[in-house]
Order: structure tokens, then C-alpha cells, then sequence
């Protein structure tokens, strides 16, 4: 009987935490469509408001100033998309609204279970310009799944992040080596569990856990003046080692991690107007999530950037292939990408789960 005991409690550890979030190799804060197109590897290559979350370094290579009050994120995958669009043309839109919670996301894997159905949403509004980034982040994640077996409960992650953030930045010697920072009092609110699936989930204020923490992210870059601009980097995450305080509800929420990023890319011009990045970076070189394979965290991308008008992107991430397009003026920022992540832990090239996200930036 002790032993079925312990059995029993080790399979429901593992189950109810199947469902957590890939900080691994997706630890930032805020995800970027253009970024995500090109793997997630982005170190290197962030040089828009994004670099407060990837590399704050990238602050010194920011083009003009953009006041972008507009700038949106989402992103589904290919489980949401099945369980949302399922059923009569008549049923469409009443899915599609359904998706957007946990209960009526339980409400649809009931129809259609063994789907793994994820949504993110950010807003983030911003002033950036070279060395300097102004703003206010508000991000929601959800994940759930219904299992096919007989007594499947229904699993669910909700997280919340929000507040205000600022970055710099102090280029040296004509910008060869730079270094940045930036700073979120982040404000979280996170629920992991699993209840039966037949059972309405209602969750009140109180059934969360909550907290908050001054986040600080430390970047640092040098590129090499020479032909093809071979340049390294590195990112330290909660460079401060913040734990949450303030913290309410069930507990303390997941914590934001000491982990450190390091890459490596090659920036050589092909023509008057065109250039080619090819990027590598290396996920988590603390190893602090030693679940997850080294495999899964090695990451790379390529961006073609036409006229930096038009943009092509194809990556490898997390063990899949990426892609995406992306417009860019001076009003608006625009880009498609499609990447996947693995819903595993320790293997590679486990189960894919395909995601799809848009970004649209507006301002002046």
C-alpha cells in the first residue's frame, strides 16, 4: 500500500505540472513575432523596443524614434484552432469566444480531447530610441488539455504579467562594445492545476497565486569592425535574483529565473540594399531548467532584410522549424510567424505543438 502510495503521488506531480510554460527556451517576458520567426535566436539581432526583454544591449542599435501606443501580440496554436473552429459555420464565432477562457476552453476539449490548446496575448506600449526605452507591459498566457484516457482531468496554466519598465543603454568605442539594462516591477498572476472536466472552472481572486518583484535583465554585446560583423553576446535574466514579495493568494508565483543567454551571428551585406543575419544562440547556460535537454537549447535563425522595408525569416527552435515574414515602416511594424514548440521535457523532437502569431505595432 506505501508503495502504491508513492506511485500514485509521482504520477500526479508529473501530470499536473505536464502543463507548465516553456520558459526554458522561451524566457522572455514578452515574446516577439520577429524574433520567434527566426527561432527565438535573437540576441544579436534585437534592435527594436524587444530588446528590454532579449538582449538590452541592443538598445545602441536602434534606428529613429517610435512612439508605437498600438503594439500588439497574439499567438494560437494548431490545438486552439482545431478546438475553436470545430462544429457549423453557425458555431464559429461562438468557439472562437469560448477559446478565450479556461472554462470555455474546457468546454471544448470536452468535444474534442487529447488537443493541447494554447493562447498569448501582450500589449505594450513604448517610446523607444537608440540607448533609451520607455513602457508598460501586459501579457496573458493560457494553456490547457484534455486527455484521451478513461478519468482524464482537465489540465490548465493561466499567467498574467503586467507593469511598468524601463531600458538603457552605453555604447563605447563607435558602438563595438555595448552594454544595457532594464528594469519591469513586474506584477504576476499565475494558476496551474486540474480539475474533472465536466465540472465548471470558476476561478475567484483568491484561488491564484500572486506576487511581485523588480525584474532586472542585463545585456551585453561586441561586434568585431570587420567585414561580415562577427558578433557575441551574452543576457542575464533577473540579473538582481529577485524572489516575488508582496505575495497573495495560493503563493508565490513561478519565479523568473537567473538563467544566461549567449550568441553568436554573422551580419554580412549582399547587396546596396540587402543584408543576411545568421544567428546562434545557446539557451539557459546555467542549466537552471535541467529538464530540458542541451539539444532543445541551442537555437538559430536567418533574416533577409530587403530595403529594411521587407523582411524573410526561417529558424530551428526548441528541436522545430520557424518562419515568418514581416513589413516594417515608420508607422507601422508588421509580422507574420509561424514556429513550435516541444511539449516534453528531457527529449528532443518530442511532441510538436505548431503556433502561430501575429504582431502589429502602430505609432509614430
Amino acid at each position: 500500500m506505501r508503495l502504491l502510495a508513492v506511485l500514485t503521488f509521482i504520477i500526479t506531480s508529473y501530470v499536473s505540472h505536464a502543463i507548465e510554460f516553456n520558459d526554458a527556451v522561451f524566457p522572455e517576458l514578452a515574446t516577439s513575432a520577429r524574433a520567434l520567426a527566426m527561432g527565438n535566436a535573437y540576441l544579436n539581432k534585437a534592435n527594436d523596443a524587444s530588446a528590454a526583454w532579449y538582449n538590452p544591449a541592443g538598445l545602441g542599435s536602434v534606428r529613429g524614434t517610435r512612439f508605437h501606443i498600438s503594439n500588439f501580440h497574439f499567438e494560437s496554436n494548431k490545438g486552439w484552432l482545431n478546438t475553436a473552429t470545430s462544429g457549423s459555420a453557425f458555431d464559429l464565432l461562438g468557439n472562437l469566444t469560448k477559446g478565450l477562457s479556461l472554462d470555455g476552453t474546457r468546454e471544448l476539449l470536452v468535444e474534442r480531447p487529447g488537443e493541447l490548446a494554447h493562447t498569448r496575448f501582450h500589449v505594450m506600449p513604448n517610446l523607444t530610441t537608440r540607448y533609451f526605452t520607455i513602457g508598460y507591459l501586459y501579457s496573458k498566457r493560457s494553456r490547457a488539455t484534455l486527455g484521451t484516457q478513461d478519468g482524464a482531468l482537465y489540465e490548465y496554466a493561466d499567467r498574467r504579467d503586467h507593469g511598468p519598465y524601463v531600458g538603457l543603454n552605453l555604447s563605447l568605442w563607435g558602438g563595438v562594445f555595448k552594454l544595457g539594462a532594464s528594469a519591469i516591477y513586474l506584477q504576476r498572476r499565475e494558476a496551474i492545476g486540474e480539475i474533472d472536466p465536466n465540472t465548471s472552472l470558476e476561478l475567484n481572486d483568491e484561488d491564484y497565486a500572486k506576487g511581485s518583484a523588480v525584474i532586472v535583465t542585463t545585456g551585453v554585446r561586441f561586434t568585431l569592425p570587420v567585414a561580415a560583423l562577427p558578433t557575441f553576446s551574452a543576457t542575464f535574466r533577473n540579473s538582481a535574483q529577485q524572489s516575488f514579495s508582496n505575495v497573495r493568494g495560493t503563493g508565490a508565483p513561478t519565479e523568473v529565473k537567473n538563467s544566461i543567454d549567449i550568441g553568436f551571428s554573422l551580419t554580412p551585406q549582399i547587396g546596396n540594399s540587402t543584408r543576411l543575419h545568421f544567428e546562434v544562440n545557446y539557451k539557459d547556460l546555467s542549466e537552471l531548467y535541467g529538464d530540458v535537454s542541451t539539444s532543445r537549447r541551442i537555437v538559430a535563425g536567418m533574416e533577409v532584410d530587403v530595403s529594411r522595408l521587407f523582411f524573410f525569416r526561417v529558424g530551428y527552435g526548441d528541436g522545430f522549424g520557424s518562419g515568418g515574414i514581416g513589413i516594417k515602416t515608420k508607422k507601422v511594424v508588421m509580422d507574420l510567424t509561424t514556429y513550435a514548440v516541444d511539449t516534453t521535457t528531457s527529449e528532443f523532437r518530442g511532441e510538436e505543438d505548431r503556433r502561430f502569431a501575429l504582431g502589429i505595432s502602430t505609432g509614430f
